[in-house]
């Protein structure tokens, strides 16, 4: 595999990576920046995360070997690209495409390139302007050349990238470039809804779905999370002979019951699940009092699921969460609504957190293909 394939793929894989676990703080900032969700801005910050990746992997991959490196050198004199150019146009005798072709140029007009995308992405996706997109450049680059200057921060004995501030320059140029271009791109195709986001949405089953699917995810990313340190934990107790603690012998339990711990305090304290709040959606006006109607808002969404694999790891349900996720999804699909098993337990009403406490539909803002 080519050096230049390697570091696309592992952008990509990185970017996927960084994707899955940064889609419910996205789409929860998505839904309060810009009101609601479309694909083409979550496609963007896909793009994003890949990109973020790609100037990572393109400026240091592939590592070399420890005993194959040899020390590359420097160069801490600004503007020495400019000399460089003068004779790579001497070179070519006057003629543009030689001039073109000389690596010089081609690598300066890379390292231009490499960040066109920064200052791009910093506009459309940030809102940010020049200075913005040349400080974060400047910044980015700077820790990019510190890193190759340091061989990885000591990873390796000495420097086996050139450390340049040319780069640093040409890089924060690319930036600037990128964020003039962005004005050239019509912002209704930016997927944007800055003008009103507080304006409520209708609520639709996509949105619904949307929050079980956050819900689902988050819950999962963090479950994980804890069951893995409380393994990492077990195994060090084991090797200290202290492996009769509970930690030892349920790292998944424990995790369990923690996240569902997290899911019914955010449920009981605000009436949402955080699936719900990463999409603004509400239920409201029950047919009972605040405090059961919360428990069993957690009940009848993602707390039951959790609940139902707690008891799974004492009792034999194969499949019950599983199919208890299946029926939640099932309401609502139904011709009920999307407020689904939560508003047919409950008898709240499912609306945009935005809206007046006044019926189960928002008024209809701007279109929301995705929302």
């Amino acid at each position: 595999m080519s050096p230049h394939v390697l570091s696309a793929v592992a952008a990509v894989a990185l970017g996927a990576v960084a994707g899955v676990v940064l889609f419910v703080p996205i789409v929860a900032g998505l839904y309060h920046r810009q009101g609601g969700l479309s694909l083409g801005r979550l496609l963007l910050w896909g793009a994003a995360l890949v990109y973020f990746w790609a100037i990572w992997t393109y400026t240091l991959l592939p590592l070399p070997a420890p005993d194959t490196v040899r020390c590359a050198g420097t160069n801490t004199h600004l503007g020495q690209f400019a000399g460089d150019l003068a004779r790579a146009w001497a070179e070519s005798g006057g003629g543009l495409r030689a001039f073109a072709a000389n690596p010089l140029v081609l690598q300066l007009a890379l390292n231009v390139l490499l960040f066109v995308p920064l200052g791009f992405f910093v506009r459309v996706l940030g809102g940010r302007g020049l200075l913005t997109a040349g400080a974060l450049g400047l910044a980015i680059s700077a820790l990019v050349e510190t890193t190759q200057l340091t061989g990885v921060w000591g990873l390796y004995d000495c420097a086996y990238r050139v450390f340049d501030v040319d780069d640093m320059l040409t890089n924060t140029s690319g930036a600037l470039v990128g964020s003039l271009l962005a004005l050239a791109v019509p912002r209704r195709l930016w997927g944007s809804n800055d003008a009103a986001p507080e304006v409520p949405r209708p609520v639709t089953r996509p949105r619904r779905l949307l929050g079980m699917f956050s819900d689902w995810l988050a819950s999962t990313l963090i479950l994980t999370a804890l069951t893995v340190g409380l393994r990492l934990g077990a195994e060090l107790l084991a090797r200290a002979d202290r492996g009769a603690l509970a930690l030892a012998h349920w790292p998944e339990a424990i995790a369990l019951a923690t996240t569902a711990g997290i899911w019914l305090a955010t449920t009981l304290a605000t009436g949402a699940t955080p699936g719900d709040l990463t999409v603004r959606l509400a239920y409201r006006r029950p047919r009972m009092a605040t405090p059961p109607a919360r428990l069993l808002r957690f009940l009848c969404g993602s707390g039951g699921y959790l609940l139902i694999l707690l008891a799974g790891q004492a009792l034999p349900l194969p499949g019950a969460a599983a199919v208890f996720a299946l029926v939640c999804i099932v309401l609502v699909l139904a011709p009920t609504g999307p407020g689904g098993l939560p508003a047919l337990a409950t008898g709240a009403a499912l609306c945009d957190q935005r809206s007046p406490d006044r019926g189960p539909e928002a008024p209809a803002g701007p279109p929301q293909p995705h929302s």
